[in-house]
């Protein structure tokens, strides 16, 4: 029998409401359902064209699928978007955790496209869902048409001592004693620009009802993604407390075989301002038109 990854039931049902809301508010018309895999069920949101060459989203860690999915609404014009709620992490999908370091999320990336009957995808994953990408580059490099990996984990990682210091300490401190004034502390190193409220109150419920997943997808090795020879690009922040491009875009360039582009965004924390995100969504759709 899994155990929740929730802390209560109540919890549970509140982040999900967020969830709801959250997606609503995206103003899209889409669909729910749910795919087998050999993990459990995952819920998998669909919107955009029908007929339109078929994109994964892979949502962040700890996070919601709508929060991930509103960061790249313009491609769900000319796209069809995928968004899985990763398993063992806060949405609709089954609560296993499963191991970020071995080849477990490259089988369950495959279960998913075969259960949407996908031969291969373009693959766009954020932080967490980069390094999701990752692992499927090394276990199934064949399925995956393109990858955009964005802010991405499993390249290079920023201080753990200014992550403990800046987000960690003040996440436990506003876990304890829950106030408007601790939240936005805690949020606060993530984002560059204004916060956005709905992206606030998700991190806020998931720091407060959720057990949070802290084990990262594991540093992927150039040996092991030598058979990836798929079109790819990392998009990466200055200002990111967690996977600093200063970092990141360096060991990428070293371990990617077909590493098509990597971008430093100035002034770009772990999560977008409205400002950025006309811009990195304007790179990934030309990346993912140019034919070659």
């Amino acid at each position: 029998m899994s155990v929740s990854i929730f802390n209560s039931y109540e919890g549970e049902k509140k982040l999900l409401k967020l969830y709801d809301q959250a997606l609503i508010g995206l103003g899209l018309e889409y669909e729910e359902n749910y795919v087998k895999t050999r993990y459990g069920k995952t819920h998998i949101l669909t919107t955009g064209p029908e007929k339109a060459p078929p994109v994964v989203l892979l949502q962040g860690g700890n996070t919601v699928s709508p929060i991930t999915l509103s960061w790249f609404l313009p491609l769900t014009k000319q796209f069809r978007v995928y968004a899985p709620d990763t398993i063992g992490h806060p949405g609709k999908s089954e609560q296993v955790r499963i191991s970020p370091s071995d080849d477990s999320f490259g089988k369950w990336t495959i279960d998913i496209l075969d259960g949407l009957g996908l031969s291969e995808a373009i693959f766009i994953g954020p932080s967490y869902g980069a390094g999701i990408i990752l692992r499927t580059a090394s276990f199934a490099p064949e399925r995956i048409k393109k990858a955009v990996l964005y802010v991405p984990s499993g390249i290079a990682s920023g201080s753990i001592a200014q992550m403990v210091r800046k987000v960690v300490l003040p996440m436990l401190m506003y876990k304890m004693y829950p106030s408007e004034e601790r939240l936005i502390k805690a949020v606060r190193p993530m984002f560059t620009g204004e916060i956005d409220e709905i992206t606030k109150q998700v991190t806020g419920a998931v720091f407060r009802y959720v057990k949070l997943e802290t084990n990262m997808p594991r540093l992927a090795k150039k040996e092991e993604l030598i058979k990836f020879k798929s079109p790819t690009i990392v998009i990466a922040g200055d200002k990111d407390i967690f996977f600093p491009a200063q970092r990141v875009i360096p060991r990428a360039k070293d371990i990617i075989t077909n590493l098509v582009g990597a971008e430093s965004i100035p002034d770009l924390g772990h999560l977008p301002s409205k400002d950025n995100l006309n811009y990195i969504n304007d790179l990934i759709i030309r990346f993912i038109k140019k034919e070659k």
